[in-house]
């Protein structure tokens, strides 16, 4: 009906109604911007040789409309577009031009909104290169994971370790990897806790200090213990593997 009534206030003007369209679109945009997008899909895609992947979430404010089929398809071309052009940066990303339209992703995107009539986003872009990589969609696409290795890997070990980073959301692949302040908020909490044990305060650093390394073992990847065998940690099943192999990087994105 949109696009009837398009035509009929542009006499007929196919390039004129199409254009009355998108200002429709930026209109209805511009009105839902402060509208909350909670709802979407997060994909996860690797490239054919293996050596990249990438990590979007293109977000609606309805389960109704992300569990649609033509939105999917939408977010999908984005994906491929990602894949296929590897660029930088969300910017680099949103002004590839969107497969079989005129248009830019960016524009594509405000385009959709007039069309849909809810408030859509692009609202993450993340990337992994490594010797070789794999993605992991989880079921109903809320979750997905990316995950580089230092060396070619078999199927279903690399598919384990990103069932793992999903399942577990690890913070880094080791502790050096943690941010300074992370660590130090986990410290603080430590010793906060451990005054309100009634420890000593004298005591309370070293508890903290204590409690930190345990939440190093439950918050990087390599020392989390394996979600199919816990008797192992990630490490050394990878070890179990090859000797040499380790994970270089990871990306892990879950709505809401």
């Amino acid at each position: 009906m949109d696009c009837k009534n398009a035509l009929t206030e542009a006499n007929g003007d196919f390039e004129l109604a199409i254009e009355n369209l998108r200002k429709k679109g930026q209109k209805i945009a511009a009105k839902r911007s402060d509208r909350d997008a909670a709802e979407g899909l997060v994909l996860a895609k690797a490239t054919d040789d293996g050596k990249r992947a990438v990590l979007i979430v293109v977000n609606c404010e309805t389960d109704f409309v992300a569990k649609n089929e033509e939105f999917g398809k939408f977010a999908n071309t984005i994906l491929d577009a990602a894949i296929t052009n590897n660029p930088a940066s969300m910017d680099e990303l949103k002004a590839l031009s969107f497969t079989g339209s005129d248009l830019n992703i960016g524009d594509k995107i405000t385009e959709e909104i007039g069309k849909i009539g809810e408030k859509l986003d692009l609202s993450a872009y993340e990337m992994v290169s490594a010797e070789n990589v794999t993605a992991y969609n989880h079921p109903g696409n809320k979750l997905a994971s990316i995950v580089g290795f230092n060396a070619v890997v078999s199927a279903d070990t690399a598919k384990d370790v990103a069932m793992q980073v999903a399942a577990m959301a690890p913070v880094a692949v080791t502790s050096d990897a943690i941010p300074a302040d992370l660590i130090e908020k986990e410290r603080e909490i430590g010793k906060e806790l451990a005054i309100q044990e009634g420890k000593p305060a004298e005591m309370a650093d070293k508890i903290a200090e204590g409690r930190v390394k345990k939440w190093f073992k439950e918050a990087t990847l390599l020392h989390q213990p394996f979600i199919k065998d816990n008797k192992m940690s990630i490490d050394q099943y990878l070890k179990s593997q090859n000797n040499d192999l380790t994970v270089t990087e990871f990306k892990r994105i879950q709505l809401g």
